[in-house]
């Protein structure tokens, strides 16, 4: 009788294992699950995020392109403005891809770094070397900006099994990785030289200004 107990004591302690491992193995999915949608849901939020960004800076850049002084530059503003409405495009296929509405969320970084554009065309003198180095680092702000958002959105795609909208996403990547570091030739050949020149030279014409009143 006593065995037949331990036994009988021995099947039900076994099912009791196995139902609460069973309730383990759901609840491990169901978090498995809800994770995935939550990381998906994030990925499509900072599409409509960068979406919203792109749309802006094709109005932006050609705005930029016209306050700058050295036509070099000008010449960049207005060849990355391209390369962006080539950029929403993209995003707008990825969308496709993804089977969801392409639909721009507003994104607050990006709406801060116009701001601070306007801000510098308001502080800098037009035709100065100075007001181009001043765009130039406002530039390579929303670039650095970009390429970070970007690069998260490359990652994130190829751990969601996303392997064609990373290469698309990636492409834009690499893009503006070059614009940025055309802007920093720029900068090094030879504006930001001549704006620290044209600094000295207003400086020693308020001293002779001082000096004579």
């Amino acid at each position: 009788m006593q065995n037949k107990k331990k036994v009988k004591n021995a099947k039900s302690k076994s099912n009791s294992s196995k139902k609460n491992i069973g309730k383990k193995v759901a609840k491990v999915k169901k978090v498995k699950v809800d994770n995935r949608l939550l990381l998906e849901t994030f990925f499509i939020d900072s599409l409509k995020d960068i979406y919203w960004a792109e749309k802006l800076l094709t109005k932006t850049l050609p705005k930029m392109a016209k306050a700058a002084t050295t036509e070099e530059l000008a010449e960049g503003f207005l060849s990355h403005a391209k390369e962006t409405e080539e950029h929403v495009m993209r995003l707008e296929e990825i969308f496709k891809l993804l089977d969801k509405k392409a639909q721009a969320q507003k994104c607050d970084a990006m709406e801060g770094l116009k701001k601070e554009g306007e801000k510098i065309l308001e502080e800098t003198e037009k035709n100065t070397f100075t007001r181009d180095a001043a765009l130039i680092i406002a530039a390579q702000k929303v670039e650095h900006y970009e390429i970070a958002t970007y690069g998260s959105l490359v990652q994130l795609a190829l751990t969601l099994g996303k392997r064609d909208v990373a290469y698309i996403l990636n492409q834009t990547l690499q893009e503006e990785k070059d614009t940025d570091k055309k802007l920093t030739a720029l900068a090094e050949n030879h504006i930001n030289e001549e704006a620290l020149l044209e600094s000295d030279l207003e400086e020693k014409e308020n001293e002779k200004i001082n000096k004579a009143s």
